[in-house]
């Protein structure tokens, strides 16, 4: 490249992407350099720059390159709504996908079955693996892990299909999704395709979450995932929606519950079940001025469940705040609920529901699963 060009930056990347970019204008004969973002020389970001010169014609590679993307996100062999499931080849996962496949069925969509693994050299010097054999090692780590991912995903399908084979599993379409990062962070940013209706995922065992102190992946993409998840327990009973008899929806009734409500009801219409509506009060039971207002509330809502759904079986019920938690476990146990839902709009209620010992109960200990939205 001519030293005195003056270059501009034509995209910030990982250094794979970058190198996928920089080989990408080569071909339409367009040079290009890789500089380091900012300071750091071990930082993971790099900078794409190019002759001014050339700024037109690389912009036009950068928007084909977007266009075969988008192209191929679209395909007429892919659907356009699909169930999201991380898997990591155990025979949990296996379990998991059983309920998944059967809810796309009835759903009428497709799954991902989504892996996620960290790099296995993420501190590699990026001047030494660009300039010396550091760049081999790395490589060779990488792919001894993507090898072994393909040892367990030929495994993990030749179960699938099994299952689908004798008929224990419907032959829905499902592909497998692979990526290099923090698991919950690429989850989260691989479910903000519009297309993803439902992440379908396990949580851990009681032992797994007391030695991570509630650092589990499901805690964190349920707090902060925007679409809908349900989270499978390890020990629960749940075979599937189909089987569904009993759903809790438990709310502090704040102005977007009927939204989160309806959305509910839209997710789960292909199934029928009885809904148990749970207004976790505000005050104690001896706030008579309280107690009055929280039962006007519930009359009218039930007045909107009559109206909106008619044909919906649905109990309404109050709980005081003061006793909410023990209360909903105990509702759960007399009622043979199966499925708990609730929402995460109101950080109150979710951080409640959610403070690592509550977790650890419901995430730990509950056989009832979760299913959680945000609005």
């Amino acid at each position: 490249m001519d030293d005195k060009a003056k270059l501009v930056t034509l995209a910030i990347h990982s250094f794979e992407k970058a190198l996928a970019l920089q080989q990408e204008l080569a071909a339409n004969n367009i040079d290009s350099i890789i500089q380091h973002v900012g300071d750091s020389i071990v930082t993971r970001n790099v900078r794409v720059r190019i002759k001014e010169a050339d700024l037109d014609r690389a912009t036009s590679v950068v928007e084909q390159i977007e266009l075969k993307k988008a192209s191929a996100d679209d395909s007429s062999e892919a659907p356009k709504n699909v169930l999201l499931v991380p898997i990591d080849f155990s025979d949990f996962s296996l379990r998991i996908c059983g309920i998944a496949f059967k809810f796309a069925q009835s759903y009428g969509c497709g799954v991902r079955l989504f892996h996620a693994f960290i790099d296995p050299t993420p501190h590699v010097n990026l001047i030494e693996e660009m300039l010396t054999r550091e760049k081999g090692k790395r490589d060779k780590a990488l792919q001894e892990d993507l090898d072994r991912i393909q040892v367990q995903k030929e495994n993990f399908d030749k179960q699938l299909q099994a299952l689908i084979a004798d008929g224990t599993l419907p032959n829905i379409n499902y592909k497998y999704v692979v990526k290099i990062g923090i698991p919950e962070d690429e989850i989260l940013n691989y479910s903000r395709e519009a297309y993803v209706q439902l992440i379908v995922m396990g949580t851990r065992t009681k032992a797994e979450v007391d030695s991570e102190e509630m650092g589990s992946i499901t805690a964190e993409v349920l707090e902060r995932s925007e679409k809908p998840v349900f989270a499978l327990p390890k020990n629960a009973d749940f075979e599937s929606f189909n089987s569904m008899k009993n759903l809790v929806y438990a709310t502090r009734f704040e102005d977007d519950d009927l939204m989160a409500f309806d959305r509910l009801m839209t997710l789960l219409k292909p199934f029928k079940f009885k809904v148990h509506f749970l207004h976790l009060a505000k005050g104690k039971k001896s706030d008579e001025d309280k107690t009055i207002w929280n039962e006007i509330k519930l009359r009218g809502i039930s007045e909107y469940f009559k109206t909106n759904y008619p044909e919906q079986e649905i109990s309404l019920n109050l709980l005081n705040g003061e006793e909410s938690l023990l209360a909903i476990e105990q509702y759960v146990k007399d009622e043979n609920i199966d499925v708990v839902s609730l929402t995460t709009h109101h950080r109150s209620l979710f951080v409640r529901l959610f403070n690592p010992s509550t977790a650890k109960t419901l995430l730990g200990n509950s056989k009832t699963p979760l299913l959680v939205f945000h609005v």
